[in-house]
């Protein structure tokens, strides 16, 4: 015999439900089809705010990310100060900022990470190739790598300023 996944879906609504000493929620009405006016409803109860509401922290543009470049065939490290939009070439490496993002200082954990692109000129070819477009995250590095031969590149910080921040 086979259940039909309506069946199987009802049957779990029904043993979570069961399971738990909470009241059940209710769905929430829109105001409009209710009838209810706006008015009416309880002023006290304020919406809940987040510590750092969207808009409070660093513009994008005024954030600046650290960039570190490896080249292993010479050992030479270099970092570059980059804000969102700019683009950095060294050599035959175009590096591209398009954000930098940092957790605020009272969430956990704590992490920071860049959106970059990294374009590189192979030997004998005439235009840049795009070999790495993606997140890079300081504190987890081998989550999303630039894999290339020659070049490593990857984020060492992301400034930027949250309220309360001194």
């Amino acid at each position: 015999m086979r259940i039909q996944p309506v069946f199987l879906s009802a049957i779990a609504a029904l043993t979570i439900a069961g399971c738990s000493d909470a009241e059940p929620v209710s769905e929430p009405q829109d105001t409009a089809e209710a009838g209810v006016d706006v008015s009416e409803q309880d002023e006290a109860a304020e919406p809940e705010l987040s510590p750092v509401e969207v808009g409070d922290s660093t513009p994008m543009a005024e954030r600046v990310a650290t960039i570190g470049l490896l080249n292993k065939r010479n050992n030479v490290s270099q970092d570059f100060e980059m804000r969102p939009g700019e683009v950095v070439e060294e050599g035959a490496v175009i590096l591209r900022l398009q954000a930098c993002e940092r957790t605020a200082p009272y969430e956990f954990p704590q992490e920071t990470g860049a959106f970059v692109q990294v374009d590189v000129l192979e030997r004998g070819q005439s235009e840049h190739a795009r070999v790495f477009s993606g997140w890079l995250f300081k504190e987890n590095p081998s989550l999303n790598i630039v894999e290339h031969p020659v070049y490593d590149v990857w984020i060492k910080d992301c400034a930027m300023s949250f309220p309360g921040d001194e």
